[in-house]
């Protein structure tokens, strides 16, 4: 079993967090959407290892995270669309499936796919992380596969500590949920919603994106059917709890925690996992309160229904 170590947002903790992926260990740090999990990408023993911990299935493709455009460029190939739309929002919670680039990358990121999923986030910690460090890190969500993700520290330590070498404590993730997915490997589609509402990628495109991939065959991270899930059953829509439910309310419904109270999209989804956890916690059944389907709503309901899906 391995000793996890926390280390803390300091030039020095960086500096051991590099050193640890350099010698092809495991680190969690954070990102403005999530904690992710980071591996050297080019190394099939790091990445291999990636999915260890997570007990991931080797058939579900990885982010790649980069420090910038010009990095990115060397591993996937971008047309106008792509220069476009990382031009408008990298840094930040967008991630772009590309044709694979010229530079090398461990065939296990890319689940043997012609095409990587790739992005530049936001969090300054990260971003040092990555100059630090010098090369593409693979880093899905540090959390065991299919349960709820992480978006503070401790999180990462209650579901790895002992599978990975060093957590790099940010604090609590500004975003909360993934990173909005868009496939450019073919005609624009929208794979997976997230923390960038898809009406600015529309507006950025100037057309409407239709949606894409398979829960069988993934294409990117986040479509299987049942993923994000507590232990306990959840059941969604809800505007009158049963006796015995914790009810995760929004806006004026109340409940026994409240993702926004002031009807917030943005709030509820910063708080959408670790409210999540809270309620699990409590050890009964989820009761969640409708959230509307628009903006950030898309993303929340997305990881809401994956988190209510039957599981496998």
């Amino acid at each position: 079993m391995t000793e996890t170590r926390l280390l803390p947002a300091t030039p020095e903790g960086i500096a051991n967090a590099a050193r640890i992926l350099g010698d092809g260990g495991l680190v969690a740090f954070p990102t403005e959407t999530v904690y992710g999990l980071g591996g050297d990408a080019r190394s099939d023993l790091a990445v291999a290892r990636i999915f260890e911990a997570k007990g991931r299935p080797r058939f579900n493709p990885l982010i790649v995270h980069l420090p910038d455009l010009e990095t990115a460029r060397r591993y996937a190939r971008f047309d106008d669309a792509a220069e476009r739309l990382a031009g408008a929002f990298w840094p930040g919670p967008l991630t772009l499936v590309l044709p694979l680039g010229e530079a090398p990358l461990s065939p296990l990121v890319t689940a043997g796919l012609p095409s990587v999923a790739i992005r530049v986030p936001a969090h300054p910690l990260a971003r040092e992380l990555l100059r630090a460090f010098g090369g593409p890190l693979a880093a899905p969500s540090a959390n065991p596969s299919g349960r709820v993700s992480p978006t503070r520290a401790a999180h990462v330590i209650e579901g790895l500590a002992g599978r990975i070498e060093a957590v790099l404590d940010g604090g609590a993730c500004e975003v909360g949920v993934e990173s909005t997915i868009l496939g450019l490997d073919g005609p624009p589609r929208l794979l997976r919603p997230g923390g960038l509402p898809l009406e600015a990628l529309e507006d950025c495109l100037g057309q409407r994106l239709a949606s894409g991939g398979s829960a069988e065959r993934p294409t990117a991270p986040g479509q299987l059917a049942s993923h994000y899930a507590p232990a306990v059953a959840l059941r969604l829509g809800v505007t009158s709890p049963a006796e015995g439910e914790t009810y995760l309310g929004f806006g004026h419904s109340g409940g026994t925690l409240n993702l926004s109270p002031s009807g917030d999209l943005v709030e509820a989804a910063a708080n959408l996992f670790h409210l999540l956890r809270e309620a699990d916690r409590l050890g009964r059944p989820i009761a969640v309160a409708p959230i509307p389907e628009k903006g950030l709503g898309r993303a929340i309901n997305d990881r809401l229904r994956r988190a209510a899906a039957p599981r496998p």
